[in-house]
């Protein structure tokens, strides 16, 4: 018999692979020292929002590269030269004025587990490429699931974030209309000649990869029905019973009703309740997006805003926002873990249904991807470390001072806000006074709010959004970080100010 343990491996390779050398060891070391000392120091040095440099001009220093070398150079100077470059021309996710996106800080704890993350490199596609990983993920999806308020028949999967979910949410939805109302199997006989007829409800405000679903599931842009918004930009159940009238009017048929926690602009959260009943009674798969208002579960203050969700058949939920997560982290949650079938395949290199019956688990067959990271880690080591309680009082903190910026913006007469906000979303514009002898008497308020985001950006001094109402542009804070303060608001509003009266002089 081969005695494995003592078979003598190549060492010519172990400075560039972690292994359990002296000399692998100590390269590992090394590198994330070297790696680490640049990070820092760049945080250290960077006390603006963003550098200020233009698309050319990174563009330059980049073309100076040569990208594939023939022969190599040592790490430290490729991580100096790229730290300069790349680094250093970054957006500070954790500074207080970066906040144009919903594009969190990510925690310490999260961090430190996407260090074993990367090392281990472990695949999240079946049991003997990650075995302690896919009971992780799968612990961590029930424990979601009862978040959530899902009974013991849910499951989940772990996903790159909500553009994946919300395709899974409708993908399901698809091939179950398609089985139960058509005795039709998608999987094996793609699309059914119906399908044509198909219809997909979502609010005006909805994330645009519900049309982007739509179309990668070959119904088109076309099946998309939107319907209006009432004056919080929540869809308007009037409205979605309209829409359903109409629908039944011209023969088409709706197979799936999305409903939105939490919208990227203003942070609106859908009436789930009676969207939920609504969809009840017409036969619906509701889906609800809450890439963005999920983590209000975690708030005893603010959950109330998500009553309902528990009534949907699939959630989306995003780990890289108000969970504050690394890139990319995110679930796919199904009430009923049946319709998981609609979309498992088996492999007999990966997956053999044999596995099933000799109770190996695998998570493939819930997913749309083969090849997945162990993300679920990040989030476990992150509630492990700061528990359910600092997470929402983090949460809380946001929220308050959206609130209070609101307030702020009410109250100064050169600025309008366009709605309260639900979230920490705050949507306002700078209001233009255009005085008679001016030069550019012309130049309307739209593009004077254009020019302040630009030029902030220009200056490296915040990070800030706009997005346009009605067509009219506005400009957008989107609040997650909790080490901001009401100081920096102030300061950040009166530097707006400053450049609209600028802007209006020239």
């Amino acid at each position: 018999m081969i005695n494995l343990q003592s078979t003598q491996f190549s060492t010519q390779w172990d400075t560039h692979f972690l292994a359990d050398t002296a000399k692998s060891v100590t390269a590992y070391r090394d590198a994330i020292a070297i790696a680490q000392n640049i990070l820092l120091k760049t945080f250290a040095n960077q006390t603006q929002a963003y550098s200020g440099a233009s698309p050319n001009a990174i563009e330059a220093d980049l073309t100076k590269m040569d990208f594939l070398p023939t022969f190599g150079h040592d790490l430290s100077q490729v991580l100096e030269v790229l730290g300069n470059i790349v680094l250093r021309h970054s957006v500070n996710v954790a500074h207080p004025c970066c906040i144009a996106h919903l594009h969190c800080p990510p925690l310490i704890p999260a961090l430190a587990a996407e260090l074993w993350v990367n090392a281990t490199n472990q695949s999240m596609d079946s049991w003997d490429q990650s075995p302690a990983a896919t009971l992780v993920e799968q612990k961590m999806v029930q424990t979601l699931c009862r978040l959530f308020g899902y009974s013991t028949g849910a499951d989940g999967i772990f996903t790159s974030g909500g553009t994946q979910s919300n395709f899974m949410g409708l993908l399901l939805a698809r091939d179950r209309f398609a089985k139960q109302q058509l005795n039709w199997q998608v999987q094996q006989q793609g699309l059914p000649p119906e399908a044509s007829r198909f219809r997909i409800l979502c609010s005006e405000v909805s994330h645009f990869t519900i049309r982007q679903a739509a179309a990668l599931l070959g119904l088109g842009e076309k099946a998309i029905v939107k319907v209006e918004v009432d004056t919080a930009y929540r869809l308007c159940p009037k409205a979605l019973e309209h829409q359903l009238k109409r629908l039944q009017a011209e023969n088409l048929w709706p197979i799936a009703l999305v409903a939105t926690a939490g919208t990227t602009d203003f942070g609106s959260i859908d009436p789930l309740l009676e969207l939920a009943a609504c969809a009840q009674r017409n036969s619906l798969w509701l889906h609800v997006d809450a890439a963005y208002g999920g983590a209000l579960q975690l708030s005893d203050r603010h959950q109330h805003q998500l009553a309902g969700i528990e009534l949907a058949d699939s959630i989306t939920v995003d780990f890289h926002k108000l969970f504050y997560q690394p890139i990319s982290c995110g679930a796919f949650l199904l009430k009923d873990h049946s319709y998981f079938d609609l979309i498992k395949l088996h492999a007999d290199y990966l997956n053999p249904e044999i596995n099933v019956d000799q109770g190996i688990p695998d998570l493939v067959t819930k997913s749309i991807q083969t090849t997945r990271r162990f993300d679920a880690l990040k989030l476990l080591v992150s509630w492990q470390t700061l528990g359910r309680q600092q997470f929402a009082e983090m949460i809380d903190t946001t929220i308050d001072l959206a609130q209070d910026t609101a307030k702020l913006i009410e109250q100064d007469i050169d600025l309008e806000l366009a709605h309260q906000p639900m979230i920490n979303a705050v949507v306002f514009r700078y209001c233009t006074k255009q005085k008679m002898g001016k030069k550019n008497l012309a130049v309307s308020s739209d593009q004077i709010n254009q020019a302040i985001r630009a030029k902030l950006l220009q200056t490296g001094e915040a990070v800030i959004a706009q997005t346009k109402i009605r067509d009219r542009t506005y400009l957008k804070f989107t609040l997650l970080n909790p080490r901001m303060t009401l100081t920096d608001i102030r300061k950040l509003l009166d530097k707006i100010k400053h450049l609209g009266q600028i802007l209006e002089a020239v």
